[in-house]
């Protein structure tokens, strides 16, 4: 076991009230975790075991959910400015032992269910429903399945590898997925689904419409979306300079991945006088060359670069004045990441149909998606027992 988390590991208080778990939207059992691999007998199963059981996706919440303004900011150690690395503890753990982990199941019962996406909620509420029994069947729009975990996270932040792995154990669940299948919209429907015996249906359509700027100059050929150039960075061709809209954590995978598609010169452009990214996100920005200039407020794109309005704040954050000048940027294309919205909202008002993820909470990390999911199978599960 690597020296590094039994040293973070045993620095752990073992606090009677933890605030670790208090900070974690789905309470994940840290000092329990920790206790496991530092004094269990095959402790590093037991803990994988408490951390899966917990959350079926703790090696991608591991990787991708900022923990150091959530678990770790609680910690009691953050009061002197060295909180305990609980995302290194939990990957470790996660890493090691997932392959080999058996989701635990309850012999089949014989209904079906159906998951229309398959993003974090979505492969959450199909392991917990298999684990409880159910036929269950993922529809993916796409080839592959993840949705945002691996068309809209950088393989550098989340390894297309670890879904991968997460997909040869939902199909050791046995639960069986139709990639490239459409439901509403394409050729099957919600009625079609429960005209062939799905018992309940799970909708999740994610976040993949790009949030417009309703600006001049969006249609132009070398300005793009920021979601849309994650889902596939190698078809773009953006130049050498490249000004991206935004600075939330989405806005900071873009300008890291066009830095490592050729880009020489990346910035980020925001309208506040501080990025929305956490702060480790524009330290790992800022270390790979990109740049953050703040108080811009986009007013038009044009082939030459992005053109912007200077605001100028006091020192609580409010505007004290916006130029009335306007300041082009040279840039050999312009990308637009101010967020999404989702695709479509897939939830009539139909009997047995649940929705959870984006489609009814944008702006979530995958930890709360994975925690309101968890609370929407237990909903599907007694709609399906007739409770």
């Amino acid at each position: 076991m690597s020296v590094h988390v039994i040293d973070e590991a045993r620095r752990c208080l073992n606090c009677k009230n933890p605030g670790c778990m208090k900070g974690c939207p789905i309470h994940t059992p840290v000092p329990e975790m920790i206790r496991c691999i530092l004094e269990e007998e095959d402790g590093l199963t037991k803990a994988g075991r408490l951390v899966l059981e917990n959350n079926p996706l703790a090696f991608v919440c591991a990787l991708v959910c900022g923990q150091e303004a959530r678990c770790e900011e609680h910690c009691i150690w953050n009061d002197r400015g060295n909180p305990i690395q609980i995302s290194n503890i939990e990957e470790y753990i996660a890493d090691t032992i997932l392959d080999k982990y058996q989701f635990q199941q309850r012999p089949s019962n014989g209904k079906m269910a159906a998951v229309i996406g398959s993003g974090p909620a979505g492969i959450t509420i199909a392991i917990l429903l298999a684990q409880w029994g159910y036929e269950v069947t993922i529809f993916e729009s796409r080839d592959k399945i993840g949705g945002v975990l691996r068309y809209g996270i950088p393989d550098f932040r989340l390894p297309k590898t670890v879904l991968d792995r997460y997909e040869k154990k939902l199909v050791k669940l046995g639960i069986q997925i139709r990639p490239n299948t459409t439901i509403g919209g394409g050729a099957l429907t919600l009625e079609d689904l429960f005209r062939d015996g799905y018992c309940s249906v799970y909708t999740g359509a994610g976040v993949w419409w790009p949030k417009t700027l309703g600006i001049r100059g969006e249609s132009l050929g070398n300005v793009h979306y920021g979601i849309d150039y994650l889902a596939n960075p190698d078809v773009f061709a953006l130049g050498e300079r490249v000004a991206i809209i935004g600075a939330g954590n989405a806005a900071v995978d873009v300008a890291r991945t066009a830095l490592r598609h050729g880009a020489r010169e990346v910035t980020l452009y925001e309208l506040k006088p501080a990025a929305a990214a956490t702060e480790t996100e524009q330290c790992y920005a800022r270390m790979d060359g990109a740049r953050f200039e703040f108080g811009k407020k986009i007013v038009e794109i044009t082939r030459e670069g992005p053109v912007f309005h200077n605001v100028r704040y006091d020192n609580a954050g409010q505007v004290l004045e916006e130029s009335e000048a306007c300041e082009q940027i040279p840039a050999d294309s312009t990308i637009i990441a101010i967020s999404q919205t989702p695709i479509s909202r897939i939830t009539p008002a139909m009997e047995g149909v649940f929705a959870s993820g984006d489609s009814v909470q944008t702006h979530r990390t995958i930890v709360e998606a994975v925690e309101h999911s968890k609370r929407v199978a237990v909903a599907m599960d007694e709609f399906m027992r007739g409770k």
